[in-house]
C-alpha cells in the first residue's frame, strides 16, 4: 500500500522523512513517498482529506481533527526561538504595526503567534521564501518569517523586531511553542494508524543516529545554505522532542491552541483537553 506523505520543502522535515521514504529500513506492505509543498498548501489539502500523512501547523489542527489524528511524534517546536518579524534596520516595532506584514500563511502556527502577540494587524500573505526578498525590495516593511530564514536573516542585514518562540517561553514560564506536528489520515483505521506512527517514529530516530545521509538529503531544500548553518537548522527542529513531544510539549500544545481561542482564531468548541496523540507510549 503507497502512503503519501506531504511535507514542507525545508532541511529539518526532509531530514525526519529521509530514512522511510528511501527505504532505509523495512516496512513491509507499505510503500512510503513523499509530495513536497509549502506548509499553508498542506493545511489546505489535510482540510480536504487528501494524503494519508501530511505535516501540518499547530494552527490548524482544530479544523481537521475529524478527519487526522495527531502523531506523538515529528513535532517541530521552538525551544526559545521561533518564526520571527523582521525588517530593515531602524525600522521600530509601530512602523511593522502600521503596514502590511507579509506572513507565510494564515492557518500557520507563525501568524496565530504574532496574531497573540501583537493582537490585530494587518498581513498579507506571501509565499514564505519570498518574504525577506520582497522585504529588501521595499514592497514590505516587515515580514514573518520561518524555517532557515530564522537562521539567515542577518546575512540580509535585517533585524529581529519580535522572535515568537522567545515570547511564547516568556509567556508560558519556559513551555517550547509548538508550530507543525505530524498527522495521519482516521479512516485508515487504528493498527494502521499506530504502524505509520511508529515507522515514523523509527525514521526520525534512524536520521538521529547516522545523520550524514540525511543532512545531505535535507540540504536539497536549504534553498543554498551551507553545510554547517543545514546541521544547525535540523538541529533546531529535529531532536529528542521529536521523538516525543514530552508532556511539558503536549500541555503547550493544549495551551497554544486555548490562547488561540481566547482571540477567536481557533473554534471555541474544539475541546483541546481532549487531543490524542497516536504513539502516545508505544
Amino acid at each position: 500500500m503507497e502512503i503519501r506523505i506531504g511535507h514542507s520543502p525545508d532541511p529539518d522535515d526532509a531530514f525526519m522523512f529521509h530514512a522511510m521514504t528511501t527505504g532505509a529500513f523495512a516496512t513491509p506492505g507499505l510503500s512510503y513517498v513523499h509530495q513536497l509543498q509549502d506548509i499553508e498548501t498542506l493545511n489546505h489539502r489535510a482540510m480536504a482529506g487528501d494524503l494519508e500523512v501530511s505535516a501540518v501547523s499547530i494552527h490548524a489542527f482544530p479544523e481537521i481533527s475529524d478527519d487526522y489524528a495527531l502523531m506523538n511524534c515529528g513535532a517541530s517546536m521552538g525551544e526559545g526561538y521561533g518564526p520571527m518579524i523582521v525588517a530593515k534596520r531602524g525600522i521600530t516595532e509601530d512602523d511593522a504595526m502600521a503596514g502590511p506584514i507579509a506572513v507565510p500563511g494564515l492557518k500557520t502556527s507563525a501568524y496565530l503567534g504574532l496574531r497573540m502577540a501583537w493582537g490585530e494587524v494587518e498581513v498579507a500573505v506571501v509565499p514564505f521564501d519570498e518574504i525577506i526578498p520582497r522585504i529588501l525590495a521595499d514592497e514590505f516593511t516587515s515580514g514573518l518569517i520561518i524555517h532557515e530564514g530564522q537562521l539567515t536573516y542577518g546575512d540580509f542585514d535585517l533585524e529581529v523586531l519580535l522572535d515568537l518562540g522567545i515570547w511564547w517561553s516568556e509567556l508560558t514560564g519556559g513551555l517550547p511553542m509548538p508550530l507543525g506536528g505530524n498527522v495521519v489520515r482516521r479512516d485508515l483505521g487504528t493498527e494502521l494508524m499506530k504502524q505509520i506512527t511508529l515507522d515514523t517514529k523509527r525514521s526520525i530516530e534512524y536520521a538521529l543516529k547516522s545523520p550524514a545521509k540525511a543532512l545531505e538529503f535535507a540540504k536539497q531544500w536549504g534553498r543554498g545554505i551551507d553545510d554547517s548553518t543545514n546541521e544547525r537548522f535540523v538541529g533546531m527542529y529535529v531532536n529528542q522532542r521529536t521523538i516525543d513531544y514530552g508532556e511539558d510539549g503536549r500541555r503547550s500544545v493544549r495551551m497554544f491552541l486555548a490562547e488561540g481561542q481566547k482571540i477567536g482564531l481557533i473554534d471555541a468548541d474544539f475541546a483541546v483537553d481532549e487531543i490524542e496523540f497516536i504513539g502516545l507510549g508505544d
